[in-house]
């Protein structure tokens, strides 16, 4: 078995689940790619290597690792590399030369046992070597954890994350209730938490605070996946075989967890109790909208007779229903006049002295809304005033003790909008306001749980207006009429078209190689447009050849490589420049950005292990600092995920369609893409998987009944009860 020697240069990707990583490794003047199980080590570590040259298919020659050594620097160059890499916060790749030119061989040695000496450096006064001095004693109490952590077979990637969150109580946490992982940390799953239980000494599987977050963690999973509820017939027996305990076991634990209210069970179907009270709250405040409006009609005079005139029927007959309901719903494809509708909205509203507020589920919605609208719209989240209050902790700010100051709430891309938020807006919205709610209905469904615009619509309770019409200059969109083409079932159209285009491509790698060079080079030359701001990449899955992880990747060396001038941050195997694209993915209420928003680093300070992600906030951008420790809610987004793309529009798309992508080829899904293209839209792939697609009409099911309810209560309020 071969051994290699050498420096990582730097890590091209790491999955933090497993540990797999892919290197490059430096040994002389030249540079090899090395494969295999390597979490934890950083760019600028000196290793030694064990294992066999490969050749793969599509990456040539490669090294796999078997087994490694981290080797402590020798050299001059080693330790400056070593230092600069950021492993210790305050010392980054300047620092760290002129540390290493100061102290040349000893400086390991003097960082470790006498580090006020560092105040001798030029640049590094009493305060930046304080903070270096307990940079050093942080990686001292972080080995210290690391080393039980890595006895329970935990990689380094992983074990980061818990220190940071626990730091010093990592070790009496996880004896005293290793199950907290999974409800405290980001990423950290039950199954991890309960391998680290076993590896505890826990090894009683129907002990009953292992059970009970067993059931928690598959109810949240089942959020995850867009349910509201799940069926107990249905999810009691498969939670049971995978947590390898009794039927009775995970029934005590649901009626545990009913007395403590943390689940609800009603009619078979068990809910977090959190999801009951949203689907119910939502439905009794939505029809109390409805009724509270009744006799407030609003009247078309001459001047307002005029515009509504020059409507398509259905768009009058929207603003004519707005005159009188107290709640409605607008639906309508790409091209019939969503925006239009919304305008006419506003000047009916306002004409008659009406305060009218505009909301989106997202900063890029929000922006794109107060554009289309000529008017100001905020985030529903903004809206809502949602923040930290010095002794509350985070809340919202309006709720129905302190409604929104509204005559009028219209809130665009509802299908965006899940049920929890959906429930938080709806609680602001004060008796007597009228509640308008416009979105695609065809769209995929709201990331979160639920599927809010589709309930309501299919309910019938709520006024609802369809707009069919495609107006004379969007029937000119190939675009437009080939996306309601593939909502009819229909193939686009694809010849003689300037806007929408198809590149047959059959094999995944060449697909990549094809949407790098159209992104990068061709289209920004064709179109004379910015290859970063102007382009977006949209693809049906994560992984494989054409996912978004593999194309990110590819597409940030093509636009944004490395360079001497552009600072880069490494954390956890992802590469972060300044001028890159990036992409939030889970809520952070601390920061106020939320899964999907996305924005370009504009500050990055490798030292400080710190950047700056500008997010557009309607027709502003915020700024938004992120620290090392919140570096695991940002990727990059030159390409990201149909579902991720939701609410946006972006002036050129392309998206890669090949059957590799079998699981996630569905009609909305390839509708979804499609209709987030503004001027251009590439669809690069086989006319194969673009065929399994448009005929794939299954629509996602989600476990939910808002529609059931609304109907209940109406039934009930119309019966006097």
């Amino acid at each position: 078995m071969p051994d290699l020697e050498g420096i990582i240069e730097r890590i091209v990707f790491e999955n933090e689940e497993n540990g797999f990583t892919v290197a490059r490794l430096q040994i002389g003047k030249d540079l090899v790619t090395v494969v295999g199980t390597l979490s934890g080590i950083r760019p600028g570590e000196e290793v030694k290597l064990s294992g066999n040259w490969d050749i793969h298919p599509s990456y040539g020659r490669q090294f796999t690792v078997e087994n490694y050594e981290v080797l402590p620097p020798v050299t001059r160059q080693g330790i400056q590399r070593y230092l600069g890499s950021g492993l210790i916060k305050g010392i980054g790749p300047v620092t760290a030369e002129k540390i290493v030119k100061k102290f040349g061989l000893a400086t390991l040695e003097i960082i470790e046992k006498t580090p006020e000496r560092l105040q001798e450096v030029e640049g590094i006064g009493p305060q930046k070597a304080a903070k270096i001095i307990q940079g050093l004693q942080t990686q001292k109490n972080m080995r210290r954890v690391m080393v039980f952590l890595r006895g329970l077979g935990i990689t380094p990637a992983l074990a980061a994350k818990i220190y940071r969150y626990y730091g010093e109580k990592t070790v009496e946490v996880l004896r005293k209730n290793p199950y907290r992982l999974a409800k405290d940390l980001f990423g950290v799953g039950f199954r991890t938490a309960d391998r680290i239980a076993r590896l505890t000494g826990r090894t009683d599987r129907a002990a009953p605070e292992r059970v009970r977050a067993g059931l928690i963690y598959y109810l949240e999973r089942h959020a995850d996946e867009g349910h509201v509820f799940a069926v107990e017939e249905e999810f009691l027996p498969q939670t049971a075989a995978e947590l390898g305990v009794s039927l009775e076991d995970l029934r005590a634990a649901v009626e545990s967890l009913a007395r403590s209210n943390e689940v609800r069970r009603e009619d078979g179907q068990l809910y977090l109790t959190a999801l009951y009270q949203n689907e119910w709250g939502a439905a009794e405040k939505l029809i109390t909208l409805t009724r509270a409006v009744a006799g407030k009609k609003l009247s078309i005079d001459k001047e307002l007779a005029q515009m509504v005139a020059g409507l398509a029927p259905e768009q009058r007959r929207a603003v004519e229903t707005a005159c009188h309901e107290g709640t409605l719903v607008i639906t309508g494809g790409p091209g019939t006049g969503k925006t239009t509708t919304i305008k006419s909205l506003l000047r009916l509203f306002r004409h008659h002295g009406l305060e009218v507020v505009l909301a989106a589920p997202t900063g890029r919605a929000a922006k794109r809304l107060a554009e289309a609208a000529g008017d100001e719209a905020k985030t529903i989240h903004r809206l809502l005033e949602f923040g930290y209050t010095p002794g509350s902790g985070f809340r919202y700010g309006r709720d129905e003790n302190r409604p929104l100051e509204a005559d009028v709430v219209i809130i665009d891309e509802v299908s965006m909008v899940d049920l929890p938020l959906f429930y938080r807006l709806l609680k602001a919205v004060p008796l007597g306001a009228r509640l308008i709610l416009v979105g695609d209905q065809d769209q995929l469904p709201p990331v979160g749980p639920g599927s809010v615009l589709r309930d309501l619509i299919a309910s019938g309770i709520l006024p609802t207006i369809r707009l069919k019409t495609i107006f004379r200059q969007a029937g000119t969109s190939k675009i437009i009429t080939n996306a309601h083409r593939i909502n009819q079932g229909r193939l686009p159209e694809v010849k003689n078209a300037d806007d929408f285009f198809f590149i047959k491509v059959e094999e995944p790698e060449a697909i990549t190689r094809e949407i790098v060079s159209l992104a990068s080079t061709r289209l920004p030359a064709y179109l004379n447009c910015d290859p970063i701001d102007d382009i977006q990449v949209l693809s049906p899955m994560r992984k494989s050849v054409s996912g978004v992880d593999h194309l990110n990747i590819l597409l940030q060396e093509a636009l944004n490589p490395r360079s001497a001038g552009r600072p880069e941050l490494v954390y956890g195997g992802k590469t972060f420049r300044l001028g890159d694209k990036v992409m939030q993915i889970r809520n952070n209420y601390q920061k106020m950005v939320f899964n999907g928003d996305m924005g370009r680093i504009i500050q990055l300070d490798p030292e400080e292990e710190q950047l700056v992600v500008g997010f557009p906030e309607g027709r502003e951008e915020r700024q938004v600092v992120y620290e090392d420790t919140d570096l695991d809610e940002l990727v990059l987004s030159y390409a990201i995920s149909v579902h991720k793309s939701q609410g946006s529009e972006y002036p050129v798309v392309i998206m890669p369609l090949t059957t590799q992508h079998y699981l996630l080829l569905q009609r909305n899904l390839l509708y979804t893409g499609v209709t987030r293209a503004k001027k251009m839209l590439v669809l690069v792939g086989t006319w194969k998987a673009l065929s399994i697609a448009v005929k794939n009409d299954r629509v996602e099911s989600r476990n939910s009944r808002l529609a059931q309810v609304l109907r209940r209560l109406a039934e009930e309020k119309a019966g006097g009860g």
